[in-house]
């Protein structure tokens, strides 16, 4: 949900758009032909949000990681080839990661390929780790299971994605709403503030992947 509250964060000349299917991992969505789809559409100036992990880790293949690695490369390279800029994000942690990491690897992986690459890296798993750490006791509040967040962990998550933004000096950011405060996940907001309407379209069905 993190992607669906990125637009609030935005003036009108930024438009954003989500090709990821629940419950995919990098591998499963290459075989989809997501991918394709994006790069079918992707124009010079656009950016590329990508973001694995959750369900690339259950993978029990022996070379699960390093094929990871390699279909990130091979994003990245696809991304600049079209003239646009890739991003790489972490993923954010599971709720019983605050204690003990449960992603194996693959945020590492992550940010392994962002430097090898020269690309910008938004590191959501340790801004997550902050977030969920300054929650306390109250961790609960930001989740709707052990891995999928509500409205207002989704929220609080997406300020940490405007705030990678803001740190790498991308283009993106002169097109932040005039109200995007600073924001820092080990002072998080109050959850009583954070009041997003419910959507028309309301889906009671969990979504796939933990």
């Amino acid at each position: 949900m993190t992607d669906q509250m990125l637009p609030r964060f935005f003036d009108e000349h930024v438009a954003v758009a989500n090709y990821a299917e629940s419950g995919e991992s990098v591998r499963t969505s290459l075989a989809a032909h997501r991918f394709d789809k994006v790069f079918s559409l992707i124009q010079p100036g656009d950016y590329l949000f990508v973001q694995f992990g959750h369900n690339d880790m259950k993978d029990k293949a022996t070379n699960a990681l390093a094929k990871y690695r390699s279909n990130l490369k091979r994003i990245v390279a696809a991304t600049r080839a079209k003239g646009a800029t890739p991003v790489l994000v972490t993923s954010m942690e599971r709720k019983t990661g605050v204690t003990a990491p449960t992603l194996a690897g693959y945020p590492g992986v992550v940010r392994d390929v962002a430097r090898e690459e020269g690309v910008v890296l938004i590191d959501l798993n340790a801004d997550s780790l902050k977030f969920y750490r300054a929650l306390g006791p109250s961790l609960d509040l930001a989740f709707q299971d052990g891995t999928h967040h509500n409205n207002y962990g989704s929220y609080e998550l997406a300020r940490c994605v405007v705030e990678g933004l803001k740190a790498a000096k991308l283009g993106l950011v002169k097109f932040l709403a005039a109200d995007v405060l600073p924001f820092d996940p080990a002072q998080p907001d109050d959850a009583k503030t954070i009041h997003l309407p419910e959507s028309p379209l309301r889906d009671v069905a969990k979504p796939d992947g933990n």
